[in-house]
Formats: structure tokens, sequence, C-alpha cells
């Protein structure tokens, strides 16, 4: 679309905007773009904002592209128009939870307005709550739907909006399309029913979290054990977040009474000042939680982020220093506590299974197979680990599992990643850990003594705006229509590419299925084993490119020198790409 072209169309939806019953402030801040900033316009006007893998998530601000109160009541008027298709004819019941961040309950009051103009009962928490608990609320409370007013890790400027259906999991295909259809039927924000009297929502709060935490509780696989090592030192930092209620309380719960919380961190602040970013894959995230951990000689160190569904892990070395677990790490060490407990209780049956998806590493998969417990693999996002529960549901039992961007689960009873839940099974995997005489590194270590040393790293390349969505689009397109034939001098022998559905065997020539929904990603399979993986983010704008190698290790002495050899076997892969 030429410039001319793309700015006629702004300037007309902005008109449109300009002309509907928005509010009078509102108004002034699109006056003031026409007037004063033409980038911005376009910016905030050049479309409309779609689900993508997390749901609605955008800037906040006023315009189309926007997250504010007509893009949220949009969203929610669609959403509603949807559930009375599917729902007709009975009582239609959403539950509403939000963040810590600007404008989040706000969002959410606004959202329980929709709901409730369109005669839907709404179940609307009474403050802020984890996005896991939001879950959970779904199904205790019967509800078909609902709506979490998050923009999880994202930068302060950015809020969200994450629809769930009736199983308690993100929506998927084809709940996702239809909705964006209905909602891209209002044609204008007169269109959006409110209530400002909210009349069909009723607040909650206290009685959920019991239930919920009553539920977590019996996830724990060694109480006496936990009894024994009942002072491990744990330091936590929310990070400003929904985590500083119900984390502690789930320590507590499980039995550990030495919880230290970041004092720096523990207000809820959407302005998150302490960090310049909420991210808990971030180690600058974590820096005042480490600060405390070495005064006090703490076991473990963790941190939430704002919505509390991720969890970032710290544990000490061989030489006592803390080291940053990631995503892959901790779920290996999670995974392969509770599947072996499970083993050693008489818990496996035969028809266990673990979940993880495609860009984690297959270390999970090798735990797996160990005990014959099935591994399925599915696209990212945890909405598709939750499809596989509700699918096995009845027929077989879900262990856990997990993705590389720090989200976990275990147990059945929540649907989407849970960062309290995990922190209560990582402090008792510590503490079963040092029963052992070990410490989770030594654990880590062993694990790959066992199974071997898979080394994981990704690497994000953010590209903004309009033209860095079009980068983005560019570079894929160009891994997908010329792939290269070597990466670091391995033969690459499999392409997976998820959105064509197929398997391209570079040596036979052959292609095979994807039995998998079409997404937009890439896997390169090399002759000595390496993985890259290569997608856009679908809340952020970045595209991703993960590396996976692996090697033997035969014993803890030799951990650093082969962990420094893989790590510079995966530089060599970024600069063969051209990343570097």
């Amino acid at each position: 679309m030429a410039d001319q072209e793309l700015l006629n169309l702004v300037q007309s939806k902005a008109k449109t905007w300009l002309e509907s019953s928005i509010d009078p402030e509102s108004k002034k801040e699109i006056e003031k773009l026409i007037q004063n900033d033409e980038y911005e316009l376009i910016e905030s006007f050049y479309k409309d904002l779609e689900f993508g893998t997390g749901g609605l998530r955008g800037i906040m601000g006023i315009g189309t592209n926007r997250m504010n109160i007509y893009t949220v009541g949009m969203a929610t008027q669609g959403l509603s128009n949807y559930l009375k298709q599917q729902f007709g004819g009975q009582e239609i019941r959403v539950a509403i939870a939000h963040d810590s961040r600007n404008n989040s309950r706000l969002f959410a009051e606004k959202t329980a307005s929709v709901f409730s103009a369109n005669g839907i009962k709404v179940f609307l928490f009474e403050d802020l709550r984890p996005t896991p608990e939001l879950s959970f609320a779904i199904r205790y409370l019967g509800c078909q739907s609902g709506v979490v007013v998050t923009a999880s890790h994202n930068p302060k400027e950015y809020n969200g909006y994450k629809v769930y259906w009736e199983d308690g999991g993100q929506i998927i295909s084809p709940h996702d399309k239809n909705i964006i259809t209905e909602v891209q039927k209002i044609k204008d924000v007169g269109e959006i029913k409110f209530d400002d009297q909210l009349g069909n929502v009723e607040i909650i709060g206290g009685k959920i979290d019991v239930e919920y935490l009553n539920e977590l509780v019996k996830l724990s696989l060694n109480p006496q054990v936990i009894n024994k090592q009942k002072d491990l030192k744990i330091v936590f930092t929310p990070i400003h977040g929904t985590g500083v209620e119900l984390v502690p309380k789930a320590l507590k719960a499980y039995g550990f009474e030495n919880v230290i919380v970041v004092g720096e961190q523990k207000k809820p602040d959407g302005n998150f000042p302490t960090v310049k970013s909420p991210n808990p894959e971030e180690p600058a995230a974590l820096e005042l939680a480490l600060q405390q951990a070495k005064q006090i000689n703490a076991d473990i160190v963790m941190a939430t982020d704002p919505d509390a569904d991720r969890v970032g892990i710290a544990i000490k070395d061989n030489k006592s220093e803390f080291i940053l677990l990631n995503g892959n790490q901790a779920a290996a060490l999670l995974i392969n506590y509770l599947i072996s407990q499970w083993n050693s209780t008489g818990k496996l049956k035969g028809k266990e299974y673990i979940v993880k998806t495609i860009v984690t590493s297959e270390l999970l998969k090798d735990i797996a197979d160990k005990y014959n417990v099935e591994c399925y693999d599915v696209l990212t996002g945890f909405k598709y680990i939750a499809d596989i529960i509700k699918n096995k549901e009845g027929e077989m039992k879900f262990i856990g599992g997990g993705e590389e961007s720090y989200g976990y689960l275990a147990g059945e009873f929540v649907r989407d990643k849970d960062a309290v839940m995990s922190c209560a099974l990582l402090a008792e995997t510590a503490a079963w850990a040092k029963e052992n005489g070990k410490t989770l590194y030594e654990e880590l270590i062993d694990i790959y003594i066992e199974f071997g040393l898979y080394k994981e790293k990704l690497i994000s390349i953010v590209k903004k705006g309009k033209s860095g969505a079009e980068e983005i689009q560019k570079m894929m397109d160009d891994f997908r229509n010329s792939p290269p034939e070597t990466i670091n001098g391995s033969n690459v022998m499999l392409i997976h590419d998820f959105q064509k559905q197929k398997t391209f065997d570079q040596m036979s020539h052959l292609r095979y299925d994807i039995n998998l929904p079409k997404s937009n990603v890439l896997q390169f399979i090399l002759k000595d084993g390496s993985k890259i993986s290569i997608r856009p983010s679908g809340t952020e704008p970045k595209i991703k490119f993960y590396f996976g190698v692996k090697d033997q290790l035969d014993k803890r002495e030799n951990f650093d020198k082969i962990n420094d050899l893989l790590e510079k076997k995966i530089e060599n892969i970024i600069k063969s790409l051209g990343l570097k």
C-alpha cells in the first residue's frame, strides 16, 4: 500500500472514531495525533488489534491498534455475541481477572460492564489475581468463558486481554477466528453495549483462593521431605505483580517456613519501577532478589512475572555462585522430579503423559521415555498443552508439562501455565534434592550425565511497527523459500514447515505430513543432531530463533568443558545463519 493511500485509510479510521460516541478526552487525543504526530497516528490506526497466540495485546493508547476501553469493548462485544451463538438458551457465565498493570482494573471493569449489558453472568475478582487462578475459576464456577486482562511479561506500555473457553484453556481454533469475525462485524464503537450499574456482576475472591490452594497442595509428592527441609531458604519476588499474595501462601501451605519476599518489589505497580522489564527470563529482573539471596545464603530464588504464569529460577552452582536456570533446565528438573516420584510411589499405571512444545528441549522426552511415559509435542503456546489435557481427560493422566519460555504445569485442575504451582513444586524439588544430599545444580548435572548434556539458546530480533512486521515476514519467507543446505558445516537433514504442515527430507526428497495446526514456524534438523527453530512472536514485535545442541557428559567434573564447547557450537550456528 502506497504511503498516501495508507495515510488516507488511517485518517478515515481516525475520523470515524472522532464522529463516534467515544468520550471527549479520547477525541482530544485523536485530534492531537492528527495535528502533531503522523507517525503515531499511523501506528495507532493502521490496523485493528488481532487475537494472536496470547489473545489481544498491544500498547495502551487511543486507536484501533491500541489497547483502550473501546478496543477492549469491541472485543468483549464480539465475544458476547459469539457466546450467545454457542450457548444460547442457557445461562452464560464468565469469569474475569486482571494483573497489576496500569489500566488493568479499568479494562477488567469495562469488560464486566459489556458482558453484563449483554445479559451474561459475570464473576469479577475483587482485586488482582494470577492468570492460572482465572483458569481454575472458570471450571470451578461452571463458566463458559473467561477473560484475564494482562500483557504477561511485556514492558509497562503494554496491556492485553486473554480469552479462555469453558475447559479453562485459552481459546484455540475455531473459536479464536470466529470471535475475531464477530468483532470485525462491529463497525462503530456505538455498537458496544455498556452496563454502568454492573447488574449481572458478582465480586469473587477469597473463597476461590482457598479452593485453588487446596487443589495445589494435593500435588505435593513428598510432604514428609518438606517437613524435614522446612527451613529451606527461599527468596521470592513478584516483580510488582500478582504473585505477591498466593506464592507465599502456596509455599506456606506446602510446609516451607523460611520464605523471604523482596521488599522493594513487593508492592503491585504497573510502572514496574525497579526493573526495565518485568520479565523473569531477563537476568536484570532478578537482580534485587539475587542480592538478597547472597546476603542470607539462600537455597533458591524465584521470580514471577506480572500475571504469575511464568517463573524464573536461580540456584547455586558448585562454586556456591548463583546462576539463572533457563526455561528448559527448570522444566527438566521439574519433570524429572514429578515422573520419578510418580514412579517410586507406584502411581505410574502405563497411561500417563507429559506435554511440551516443539521448541522445548528434547531432554523432557528422554526423561519420559525412561519411565515409559508418553510425551506429546505441540505448537508454541500453552493453549495447545491445555487442548491435549482436555482431549485426554478420562483416558490418560497428565503428569506435567512445560515450555522453554518459563511456563510449567502439573495436574489437571488448571489449564494454563502456573507460576504459583511451579514455585511450590520447584521448592519441593529443591527440598527433595537436599534431603538426598544434593543441590539442585548437582541434580541437574546428574540428569545431563544420564541423558546427555542438552544446551539451548534463544535469540530474539526486535522489529517494531508496521515496517518491522514486514521485515519479519520477509525473513520467514527467505528461510522458507531458500532454506540453507548446510548450517555450521552440518547438512540440513529435515525441514519441518509447520505452515505447510509438511516435513521435507532433504536426503530422500520425501515429504511427510505434520499432524499439528498450521503455524508460521520452521525447524531445521541437522545431521549432527542440532535443532534450529524460527518463528515470529505472536504477542511481541519479534522474530525468535531457538537453538538446541547436545553432547555426552560422563562426569560432573567435565560439565564446564562440554558446556563451553556446546556454547561455541551455538555461536557458530548463529554466525552461519548470518544473525551476527
